[in-house]
């Protein structure tokens, strides 16, 4: 079988529906996909219609925007938690909220140099999108000032940019509880990316573990060498779930679907553990 639990629809900042998604999911020779994407979950019903209509089995899912100590960005994949949840639902609107918020300061900073405005913006996402970084890039090469989406992040949208603003995220440890409260399954989300900056310290990991943090996205292009094997000796010290994902984003950036994918054993942990929400297409859901 063919797994990978990272992808992200135009819900968030993917370039595809979930329906067009999830099409190019069976396209690709995927038996199985997660749509997961940012402080999301609209998509779910759509995909699922469109996963029974192409044979691919779904798991729901979403990525939650989190900060540890000194600022540290941290995201938390979430399976089969309950998308109605009040407390979890609580904290991703007001992470949502404060993206948008975080999104229309770093516009009006850019447009003092570079012609974008918020409107360009919008139009580079669909309506009840959670406007963020990734659009703001896509206005800029709307615009004619980069090439394409990793040229912004590398140049007007780094976090070394005097453009860039912060935002305000849940603490990991709390993510991880409350996804376990709503029936989820938490899983860290490509932890030692060291190439998109710092990554946390082992205590952090500790401490999300003893949250009843669940899994480690391990095979993941942007985790390093070093990191991965690292993260192999914690899941192997812990018990821990092992996934490997695509980090899935359409056009929106290089990774293909199927690059990294997880083992069917894990996804059956998954399946096994999640109790908020259920899988489609799968002979027990």
């Amino acid at each position: 079988m063919l797994i990978d639990l990272h992808a992200h629809s135009n819900i968030s900042d993917g370039t595809e529906t979930p329906s067009q998604l999830v099409a190019a999911a069976a396209a690709a020779g995927l038996d199985v996909v997660a749509l997961t994407d940012h402080d999301q979950t609209s998509g779910w019903k759509e995909a699922g219609t469109a996963a029974l209509e192409h044979g691919v089995g779904l798991v729901p899912g979403m990525e939650i925007s989190c900060k540890a100590g000194q600022g540290l960005s941290v995201h938390l994949l979430s399976y089969l938690h309950d998308p109605d949840d009040p407390d979890l639902l609580e904290e991703i609107n007001k992470a949502r909220g404060a993206r948008i918020d975080r999104a229309r300061r770093m516009v009006e900073l850019i447009a003092e140099d570079y012609p974008i405005t918020w409107d360009l913006v919008g139009e580079q996402s669909t309506p009840g999108a959670t406007l963020g970084r990734p659009h703001i890039a896509d206005a800029l090469v709307a615009a004619g000032v980069v090439s394409d989406r990793s040229e912004a992040f590398a140049t007007v949208l780094t976090s070394h940019s005097r453009y860039y603003v912060g935002h305000y995220a849940v603490d990991p440890v709390r993510a991880v509880e409350l996804v376990r409260a709503a029936g989820g399954v938490p899983v860290f989300a490509h932890p030692m990316a060291e190439l998109r900056g710092r990554v946390v310290a082992p205590a952090v990991f500790e401490d999300m573990i003893e949250a009843g943090l669940m899994g480690l996205e391990i095979d993941h292009r942007d985790n390093s060498a070093q990191g991965r094997a690292f993260l192999r000796r914690l899941a192997d010290r812990h018990g821990l779930i092992v996934t490997g994902s695509s980090d899935y984003h359409g056009a929106g950036k290089p990774n293909r679907l199927g690059e990294n994918t997880t083992d069917p054993q894990m996804l059956q942990r998954i399946l096994e553990a999640g109790t908020g929400s259920a899988p489609v297409g799968f002979m027990h859901s």
